[in-house]
């Protein structure tokens, strides 16, 4: 019989669990990854894993949660480095982009995979709807200083659409090599605010 484990060893395994089921769903696709493969990734019994966690959808979700927690953890540390809105809103928007491109794996199940079981994990939904939250705050904070106007989770939507667009352009390599990065970057975010300002 399996010795009783303390909370802390489990958490560590969880957690060691997470980032390797982050890996390789973002590699391979979640359904190319099976729960033998991750214990063997671990060095593990192919039991092992489901004294954590009931099934590979549950590990996803689990996985995608953490993407989202740390995300939103990252967009909101940067939005309280100032106090001026439109600083804030800079920060934050670099600390987005510093997230993907060193979190890539993550990233992409937050963003690029839904779940059609979503509803069964609440943590998920918790931590996804903090992130998107997080990723609104600070046009508030442009629209209640008058910088900018319109409907605040439009504006959100728009500017996470231009921000994830450019992401997803930069991960998967199909910038032109005749621009530079931080070029798009910074024409696309002094095009979206000149398109806001009042």
């Amino acid at each position: 019989m399996p010795k009783p484990l303390s909370t802390a060893q489990i958490e560590d395994f969880r957690d060691r669990l997470i980032e390797v089921a982050e890996r390789l769903f973002a590699e391979h696709g979640p359904g190319a990854v099976s729960m033998r493969q991750l214990a063997a990734e671990l060095g593990v019994s192919p039991m092992t894993p489901y004294r954590y966690f009931r099934d590979k959808d549950d590990i996803l979700a689990a996985a995608r949660a953490s993407g989202f927690d740390r995300f939103a953890a990252a967009l909101e540390a940067a939005y309280d480095t100032s106090t001026d809105p439109t600083v804030r809103a800079q920060n934050v928007g670099e600390a987005y982009l510093r997230f993907a491109f060193d979190n890539p794996a993550a990233y992409r199940l937050m963003f690029d995979l839904t779940q059609p079981t979503e509803t069964n994990y609440p943590e998920l939904i918790r931590a996804a709807t903090r992130a998107r939250a997080t990723m609104s705050h600070y046009s508030r904070g442009l629209l209640d200083a008058g910088i900018i106007s319109g409907d605040p989770d439009v504006i959100a939507h728009v500017y996470w659409a231009g921000i994830h667009g450019l992401v997803v352009l930069k991960l998967g390599d199909l910038i032109s090599p005749k621009l530079e990065f931080d070029q798009l970057w910074r024409e696309m975010w002094r095009a979206l605010n000149a398109g806001f300002r009042v």
